[in-house]
This record gives structure tokens, C-alpha cells and sequence, in this order.
């Protein structure tokens, strides 16, 4: 491989590549370096051929939203001295199960080809990517210089290569493993690190099943005496909680083990004094099975809390509010249905710097379940909570005149995400369809980003977006709309959309190719279970040469309806690892 060095100076050396600047290139490099946004760097990057060079010489980190968009090869042409990346692989769907489990996003080829480009990769961050144990333990023997992974709704590997990065990555600081498909076949791995190994900052294994060795985890924490970060998984007792404690009281996020065991009163006030020993905790999760009487020993570690999540722990809602009476500092908020509306009326008394909130049910697929959380919640939230800028709310029932009134005591939500449990539901008092309400939405809120619809929607709705949600880049939409008149709208009128995600919409061909002028800005559309036909998809994908058009078919047939569509951009053409059920137009 060309040396670093040599590559640049051919590059600077090259006729068309001079241009006048009135920076030397070192200093513009320096310049560059200092920001630290995508966006940033890539207008940069447009201003003339000097900044192009220099940002693509000072250029350490990539995010790449789409790991089919763009290949190893352009990617390190295009940056030669890349040390961190972020590499996104499935739609957002496959976490629906509707995306073939065999689709791809498989790793490897990235990482032999890192090996080639980027010997010196000091950081990996993946999402909804294929990793196997194999991929796992090229990743430890190949980039001596390896210090960050982190794993973010990943499948396809085991125990076993979490056991090869630990053996093998000497300085290592973040190993983040975080909602996977992990094939949990022991907790040895956590063993593998070795005795004089002391480099870990951030360690998180919160979703793994099996037990690990504690005295092998006690015997880490003793030795790294920066770490920062650790999020322990279920297997982990309030006891063995409370003697990690002691040995980090320099963390700043803690997710904690299970809390069912019961507790002498000794071990009571020992596990008060822990937290009470750490004074920087910021953010706080896991739970598991906390009830009221755990919580009084949380209580010295929640007067610095800005971010708690609660959607593992099932709190009622008198719990809820004894525990937010200790947290005056709370930004962040994650809770599950159980709390219901009296305990979303604790929120709104108690947190009054609170800029997000996320309510998860705690059963989605019971329809006879009683409890949840409704219009109400939401409503007393917005009064005591003015700065909420982010939510995901998922309820039983909503209504048009409670939605206007939140946007109007919250009008700076950059991302909205509001999910009625029934679909098609309307507004329950008036039985009218939801429309009004996600058009206060995006008149309202100007600084909108994200918007997820649900509930009765007519193309009214859409419409609305269209003509008002000037800044929305993510919308997601399912069992929604009455013709295709609502995706046009959206399409001609959202002029910074990123991605459009549907599901069970009657859009079909005629909305599709609506899209002609607006989806090589995009980074991707997914459309399921809509009226699309492979004709349809055919022609974009004519007309569109520099698209990928993917349909997903079970049959694998390449006639009549076409069930799951995934369009995206690219500059690396059509891919060669897709299975019989993914048809590539």
C-alpha cells in the first residue's frame, strides 16, 4: 500500500488539483479539522479545489447512513486518512421483522478492505449490520492501533467473537454492545481481558443473557480507572451492584443489574452509601424489577441525573413520582406505559428542564390490556415541561384539540413521533380522522426534523406536511392516507426530506414515480405493503440509472405485486450479495 505521505504529495503535485488559497494546506487542514459535523465538512468541502483537498486530507471520521450507498474502494480514494467510521446497514424495518433476515449489510467485506486502506481504523460503530465471529476476530488481529466498537441492533455473531476482541484488542476503550441478536453462548468472554489491561472507558453489555464471571468484571473495574461508562446486564445482584460501585465512583452512566433480591438492612445503607459515594452519575438505566422499596437507595445518585431510562423497569406511577422527586435535573426521560397518566402528571410537576420524553408500551400486542397512557399524560407533560423538544408517545387514544394544545405549549419539537396502538383509530370524542392534529404539528413546530403519523389520516394530513414541515428530513407513516395525492404532497413539498418511511398506505405507482426529482437528494424510501407494482418499480428504476430499486419477495418472482420496495441512492451501482428474495431492478 502507497505510504500516506506520498499519496498526498502526488495529489497536491497533480495539475488540475492546484489551486490558489490563501491558506497555506496546512493550516487549512487544521482549520477543517475543527468541525466536527457531517454537513459542515461536506459544504466545505463544495467551496473550490484547495478546500476539497484539504478537507479530504484533514477528514479522521465518516458517517455513512447506507453501507450499499458508497463502496470501501470510492470511500478511501475519497478520504485517505479515515480513523473512525459509523456504518449503517438495514432499513429501519428489519427491527419489524419485515426485512428477509438473509437481506445483507455483512461486514466483512468492509473490514478486509479496511485492512488494506485503514490499517491504522482506531473506531467502528455499526448499526443493523451482519457481523459473524469470524468478522470479529479479523477485527481484533488486524488493527493493532483498535480501540472503539460499538455494536447497535447487530446480529449474526456470538459470545465467542466478543471473546476475540477482548483478547486481542490491547487498547481497546469502548466496547458498546448494545440491543443485538447476540448468540449468547457463555460469559467467559468478559474473562478474556487481560490482567494488565486497563485502558476501558465505556463497557456495555446490558442485553447479553448469561451470567459473566464477576470477579473477572470486579477485577476490571478495579484496574480501569477511567472508565466512565457501564451498563451491566440482569445477571448482575444488587450486591454485586453495590461492590462495583465502590470501585468506580468516578462513573457518569450506570446501568444496573436486576433488583429482585432482598436486601438486609445493611445491605440497604451499604448500597445507599455507594451511590451516594458517586457523585457524577448523569444517567441512569436498566432497573430491572426495581418496586418501591429499591428506590429509596437510588435516591443520593438522582439529584445530578439529566437522563433516566425506565423502559426496562415497570413502575407504577406512585413509584414514578417518588423517584422524580429526587431528580430536579432530569432532561431525558424514558418510561414505560405502566406509569399511566397519573405518573406522566408526576413528570410534568417534577421536571421542568426535561427535553425528552419516550413512553413505550410495556405489551404492545395485548388488546385487552387496561392500562397505558392516553391524551391526558401527554397533555400535563406539555404544561410542566416547556423545553420538550423530543417524544415518542405511544398510547391508547388521542385526540385533535389535545395535540394542538401540546404544540402549543411545546413549539420548538424538532422530532415528533406519536403512535395510536389501533391503527386507523380517530379522534375518540369526535370521531373524526387525526388530521387537525398533524396540522397543528407542523404549523406550529418550525424547527421540525422528525414526524412519525399515526391514527385516521386522510391526505388532508399529508397536504399539511407538504405545504408546512419545511425542515422535516425523517417521516414515517403507516396505515394512513386515501390516495396517492397524500405522497405527491409530501414528495413536491418537503424540500430537505432524507428518508420516507410507509407501511399499509394506499400509494401506488402513480406516488411512486412522483418522486423522479426528489430521490437522488434522498437517502432512501421504503414503501410496504402499499399498492406498488413491479411495472411501476420497473420504470423508476429506468429512469433512475443511479438508484439502487430493490423489491423484496418471498416467492422471488418478478411479476405483479410488488410487496416491499427499498430505494436508495449510490455511487457504488447495483450489489452483488443480494438472496433470491431480493430483486434488484
Amino acid at each position: 500500500m502507497e505510504s500516506y505521505s506520498k499519496r498526498k504529495r502526488e495529489c497536491r503535485s497533480s495539475p488540475e488539483s492546484t489551486q490558489p488559497s490563501s491558506f497555506p494546506d496546512e493550516v487549512l487542514e487544521r482549520v477543517l479539522a475543527l468541525l466536527t459535523l457531517h454537513k459542515d465538512r461536506s459544504s466545505v468541502s463544495l467551496v473550490c479545489k484547495s478546500w476539497y483537498h484539504a478537507e479530504q486530507w484533514s477528514r479522521t471520521r465518516v458517517f455513512i447512513g447506507n453501507c450499499y450507498s458508497v463502496s470501501p474502494e470510492i470511500l478511501a480514494r475519497r478520504f485517505p486518512n479515515i480513523r473512525c467510521v459509523t456504518l449503517k446497514g438495514k432499513p429501519r424495518f428489519s427491527d419489524f421483522n419485515l426485512v428477509p433476515h438473509n437481506w445483507g449489510a455483512d461486514i466483512h467485506a468492509w473490514l478486509v478492505a479496511f485492512a488494506n486502506y485503514y490499517p491504522f481504523l482506531e473506531e467502528l460503530r455499526l448499526k443493523r449490520m451482519t457481523v459473524n465471529d469470524e468478522s470479529l476476530e479479523f477485527l481484533a488481529l488486524n488493527f493493532p492501533n483498535f480501540k472503539v466498537l460499538s455494536l447497535l441492533s447487530c446480529d449474526g455473531f456470538s459470545t465467542d467473537g466478543l471473546a476475540a476482541i477482548t483478547t486481542h484488542c490491547k487498547n481497546l476503550t469502548e466496547l458498546d454492545i448494545h440491543e443485538n441478536g447476540v448468540e449468547d453462548r457463555s460469559g467467559n468472554w468478559l474473562s478474556c481481558f487481560p490482567e494488565s489491561f486497563t485502558s476501558l472507558e465505556v463497557l456495555n453489555y446490558a442485553n447479553l443473557s448469561s451470567e459473566v464471571n464477576f470477579y473477572a468484571l470486579e477485577r476490571l473495574v478495579s484496574r480501569c480507572k477511567s472508565l466512565k461508562v457501564l451498563k451491566v446486564n440482569k445477571s448482575i445482584s444488587l450486591e454485586q451492584l453495590q461492590r462495583l460501585l465502590v470501585r468506580a465512583p468516578q462513573l457518569v452512566e450506570l446501568g444496573t443489574g436486576t433488583f429482585v433480591q432482598e436486601l438486609t438492612p445493611r445491605q440497604c445503607a451499604e448500597l445507599e452509601s455507594a451511590f451516594n459515594n458517586c457523585k457524577n452519575i448523569h444517567t441512569l438505566s436498566g432497573l430491572w424489577e426495581a418496586t418501591v422499596l429499591h428506590l429509596p437507595a437510588l435516591y443520593p445518585a438522582c439529584s445530578n441525573l439529566t437522563f433516566l431510562n425506565l423502559s426496562y423497569a415497570a413502575l407504577q406511577s406512585g413509584e414514578l413520582a417518588k423517584l422524580l422527586a429526587h431528580c430536579p435535573r432530569l432532561q431525558r426521560l424514558w418510561v414505560l406505559d405502566t406509569v399511566e397518566d397519573k405518573g406522566l402528571e408526576a413528570v410534568g410537576s417534577n421536571c421542568p428542564l426535561l427535553e425528552e420524553l419516550r413512553v413505550f408500551p410495556a405489551d404492545p400486542f395485548d388488546e385487552e390490556i387496561i392500562h397505558g397512557v392516553t391524551e391526558a399524560g401527554f397533555l400535563a407533560v406539555s404544561f410542566g415541561c416547556r423545553r420538550l423538544h423530543y417524544v415518542l408517545y405511544f398510547c391508547r387514544q388521542m385526540t385533535n384539540a389535545a395535540v394542538a394544545t401540546i404544540v402549543q405549549n411545546c413549539p420548538d419539537f424538532t422530532h415528533f413521533r406519536l403512535c395510536i396502538m389501533n391503527p386507523g383509530q380517530p379522534d375518540y370524542l369526535t370521531n373524526e380522522p387525526m388530521d387537525e392534529a398533524f396540522g397543528a404539528v407542523v404549523r406550529t413546530c418550525t424547527k421540525l426534523q422528525r414526524l412519525s403519523v399515526t391514527g385516521l389520516l386522510t391526505d388532508l394530513t399529508f397536504e399539511y406536511i407538504g405545504n408546512y414541515a419545511k425542515n422535516l428530513e425523517v417521516l414515517s407513516v403507516a396505515f394512513a392516507g386515501s390516495s396517492d395525492w397524500g405522497m405527491q404532497c409530501v414528495l413536491g413539498g418537503c424540500s430537505k426530506l432524507r428518508k420516507l418511511e410507509i407501511r399499509d398506505c394506499p400509494f401506488g405507482n402513480l406516488a411512486l414515480l412522483s418522486g423522479l426529482e426528489k430521490y437522488e437528494s434522498m437517502r432512501s424510501l421504503w414503501m410496504s405493503a402499499c399498492k406498488l407494482t413491479m411495472s411501476g418499480c420497473r420504470r423508476l428504476a429506468r429512469e433512475m440509472p443511479r438508484l439502487n430499486v430493490e423489491v423484496m419477495k418471498e416467492d422471488g418472482s418478478d411479476d405483479g405485486h410488488a410487496d416491499k420496495v427499498y430505494v436508495y441512492r449510490t455511487v457504488a451501482g447495483p450489489r452483488r450479495d443480494a438472496p433470491p428474495s431480493v430483486l434488484t431492478l
